[in-house]
């Protein structure tokens, strides 16, 4: 009977250290999962599909998240296809001053930096000109003073340009030649009406604008002077002879043709119809910007304007 009463003592026992184990391992796991990343944003209000959404980002990315207050847009912004990690302190900011605007133009102006004041001198900066083609000259990237001086300029022959006085980066006008060349064989004309401008004649042509109105007119249709493509060499004004003010390209046969197939020789429309809040310019249906083929193509391919490029794939 004693040792029955014994066995079943030891087997008591046994039972107690067993549950007391299992007990402690639970309270354990408990405690670590308390602690973890995924019980932080579920007791936090997030649902279990954004959690584990976040829980893809490294651990400083989550800690931010987690610093930020519940709320039911930042999983939305996360998911945008062109988000910038670097980018979302601003993007949130921009959203909660303007909550009528869809999530993809919120996420398309900061990331081009027009959430920012144009030609603002906080935000301007010397572009980076070693990106040659590539490079990105708008209201925020200026050139250097000296930026022309060393320049493969070339004169446009009077057959491709109106009037003999133009003059261009002679890699792209070799390129236009080509361009031109392939629209002629559909019946088609294609003419240069404005190219390279010395920083004193864009100076010329935006006070010019100035004194029609004002500078809030001027800075809307011609740039700056420093901040003009027209000074890189790499931009062509391009018209038709049926066509040629800027009112009516557009409505032109060649237009349509330079839409579908500039890229291919290294050109993109530069100014797209209402990207003005990402360009700052308003639409230009004559103006195109070479890049050379391959990045061309890249960004015709992309739909995006060729600030939303730059800024997501090529800005440092």
């Amino acid at each position: 009977m004693k040792k029955t009463k014994l066995r079943y003592d030891r087997i008591a026992l046994l039972l107690l250290f067993i549950i007391t184990i299992l007990g402690i391992s639970i309270g354990i796991k408990y405690l670590i999962y308390t602690h973890s990343y995924e019980y932080k944003f579920l007791n936090k209000g997030y649902d279990k599909e954004s959690t584990y959404y976040f829980l893809t980002y490294e651990d400083k990315q989550k800690d931010y998240l987690l610093s930020l207050d519940y709320n039911d847009y930042v999983i939305n912004i996360l998911k945008e296809k062109y988000f910038m990690w670097k980018n979302i302190d601003r993007y949130i900011s921009y959203y909660l001053e303007n909550k009528d605007k869809p999530l993809n133009d919120i996420i398309s102006i900061v990331n081009v930096h027009s959430d920012k004041n144009w030609y603002d001198d906080d935000t301007i900066k010397q572009t980076d000109i070693s990106l040659n083609e590539a490079m990105l000259v708008n209201k925020f990237n200026y050139l250097p003073k000296d930026y022309d001086s060393n320049l493969d300029i070339v004169n446009v022959k009077n057959w491709y340009a109106f009037g003999d006085d133009k003059k261009i980066l002679k890699i792209v006008y070799d390129k236009f030649i080509d361009m031109h060349n392939a629209a002629k064989e559909e019946g088609l004309k294609l003419v240069i009406s404005s190219a390279f401008r010395t920083n004193k004649e864009q100076t010329d042509t935006y006070s010019d604008y100035e004194k029609r109105k004002n500078k809030e007119y001027a800075d809307k249709y011609a740039a700056r002077p420093g901040f003009s493509e027209h000074e890189t060499g790499l931009a062509l004004d391009i018209f038709t002879d049926n066509y040629a003010t800027t009112s009516t390209f557009e409505n032109s046969k060649e237009y349509k043709w330079l839409l579908n197939n500039s890229y291919k020789y290294g050109f993109i429309l530069r100014y797209p119809k209402d990207k003005e809040y990402l360009t700052g310019y308003a639409y230009e249906s004559w103006h195109f910007r070479y890049l050379g083929i391959d990045l061309a193509t890249k960004v015709y391919e992309s739909g995006l304007t060729y600030d939303e490029y730059y800024a997501y794939y090529i800005e440092k």
